[in-house]
């Protein structure tokens, strides 16, 4: 049971709501406009506002949903955050888009809330702060790449700070070191000064 609901969670994570939409709704494949990346920022910069936030709805809501699936099921708190990991992992590389998915950024942002509302009950500490430092700092720079980074960043001292489950802090923190993996291209158009501003939010 514990196997199947890890590979669930993978699976669910791989799906690519950004492809779906996108092709759906737009008859547009975003793999092959803008930056390319099956994510909101990606999606809200070719298809506009509404598709941005509908796709890091619903990334982050896979994130959430893992968990809580999880949880429901009776998994003890040590799958449960290996099942939400596993859907941020499958986010960026999904089975269903040829293992080439988003930076894992909403999903670990809708994974993080699960945490801290199923598992670690500390909302306040964990979710809050990071997301407003996450509006605060996008809103003073346009880096959506900088903003989410810093944020994650932040939630991971939060978690360790605010809660004694070590399991759900090294996730976190392994999560924040994929997620600036995954953004080592912005990170160097930051040093460069050349990262794209966001525009749309």
């Amino acid at each position: 049971m514990e196997l199947f609901i890890l590979i669930l969670a993978y699976l669910f994570g791989s799906i690519p709501w950004a492809l779906v939409i996108g092709k759906v709704f737009y008859k547009t494949d975003i793999r092959e406009h803008g930056s390319g990346n099956l994510g909101g920022s990606n999606a809200g910069r070719v298809l506009g506002k509404k598709a941005g936030v509908a796709v890091i709805a619903f990334d982050a809501l896979k994130g959430l949903f893992s968990v809580a699936l999880a949880k429901g099921l009776g998994m003890s708190d040590t799958i449960c955050v290996l099942a939400g990991f596993l859907c941020c992992v499958g986010h960026c590389f999904p089975v269903f888009a040829n293992f080439k998915g988003g930076k894992a950024v909403a999903t670990t942002v809708g994974y993080v809330i699960g945490m801290s509302v199923l598992i670690a009950h500390e909302f306040a500490g964990m979710c809050i702060i990071p997301i407003v430092s996450f509006f605060i700092i996008l809103k003073v720079t346009k880096y959506v790449s900088l903003s989410s980074m810093s944020a994650i960043a932040l939630a991971v001292i939060c978690a360790f700070v605010t809660q004694d489950n070590l399991v759900i802090s090294f996730a976190i923190f392994v999560l924040w070191l994929f997620v600036c993996y995954r953004h080592k291209a912005n990170i160097i158009r930051l040093k460069e000064g050349k990262e794209t501003k966001i525009t749309w939010m």
